[in-house]
């Protein structure tokens, strides 16, 4: 299967400040491949460079078989972009504007009013065409931004941020169209809703501190999470929970009346449920739930960046708000 996208070893300084450390992945064809990382971890900046509206400081990247940096016309004619803030004109009529757009990108007349009326249907916004941009609510403009990207019919689209300003059934709806075409093109996806992945992706890479962190395919999480609320002293347990091989880490969750929480993260081999129990019966403690559910991407996600950012106990699957580059 051939690789769409390649990126190998890319790093981007804005002045002193490090926001890309050689970066390296790739997305081959036909793959929906989720891109994640908190504030400022870099994965702005290098959808920008991957699109050619940034140049790498050092590295390489290609899209489709083309050099961003050496063949950026080319690159822009298999990709359609939408970044997380649309960039449209508001005095233009929606209809007007993807003809416009669509003008720009080189398609030919005969084929140009049937993509039109296409990527309207799709993203629904036919009942919009003919308002102004400017009066538009944010989740319209946005959907209008995903039809531009779609108008040309690339091979691969790069979408920040993609459901940004939605209601619940527009996020629905464009998940299932995103889903719909990652059937027949590649799709890097970065968001910061991590269910969305989890539904569309087939793959995730998370990116933390600049680097990437984490690559593998959703099909491939593993591990487990058991919820224990118990009453006994919270020490205890934790030592009793931390003589168990099986488990790997131990976090406290707040509960009250007198009562000690914890998650408590395992390897994805045996249930060790019966364990835990037995051994905090033999302490006398007495358990009041012992829940176990599968590993979710939420848990990969705060594991990954709190051991890339171990000062930060708190770690958030935000947005890359940029208020300019830096922050990048």
């Amino acid at each position: 299967m051939p690789t769409m996208i390649q990126v190998d070893n890319v790093t981007k300084y804005f002045g002193p400040i490090l926001a890309v450390d050689h970066v390296s992945f790739e997305v081959d064809e036909g793959e929906i491949v989720g891109f994640l990382g908190p504030n400022g971890a870099g994965k702005t900046t290098t959808l920008r460079i991957l699109t050619s509206y940034l140049p790498a400081t050092s590295g390489k990247a290609k899209v489709a078989g083309f050099d961003v940096m050496n063949h950026s016309l080319e690159v822009r004619r298999h990709i359609g972009y939408l970044p997380e803030s649309v960039p449209l004109y508001p005095e233009m009529r929606v209809e007007e504007y993807l003809s416009y757009r669509a003008k720009l990108k080189g398609i030919e007349r005969r084929v140009r009013r049937q993509r039109i009326e296409y990527c309207l249907e799709r993203c629904r916004i036919r009942e919009v065409r003919r308002r102004l941009i400017g009066t538009l609510s944010k989740g319209y403009r946005q959907r209008v931004g995903l039809a531009d990207a779609m108008v040309h019919d690339p091979e691969i689209l790069i979408l920040d941020e993609p459901t940004v300003g939605l209601d619940p059934v527009q996020i629905r709806e464009t998940l299932a169209l995103i889903k719909e075409l990652g059937t027949k093109r590649t799709i890097l996806l970065s968001t910061h809703i991590l269910s969305e992945v989890e539904a569309i992706c087939r793959r995730v890479i998370i990116i933390a501190s600049g680097r990437v962190s984490f690559d593998q395919p959703i099909s491939a999480l593993e591990g487990r999470t058991i919820r224990l609320e118990a009453k006994g002293p919270a020490e205890e347990i934790r030592r009793v929970l931390a003589e168990i091989k099986e488990v790997e880490e131990i976090t406290p969750v707040p509960v009250g009346d007198g009562v000690a929480g914890f998650e408590i993260q395992s390897d994805g081999g045996r249930d060790i449920r019966e364990e835990i129990s037995r051994r905090l019966a033999e302490k006398n403690v007495i358990i009041r739930q012992l829940t176990l559910r599968p590993k979710k991407l939420e848990d990969v996600f705060f594991q990954v960046v709190r051991q890339m950012n171990p000062l930060e106990s708190q770690p958030t699957p935000t947005t890359d708000e940029e208020s300019n580059d830096v922050d990048e």
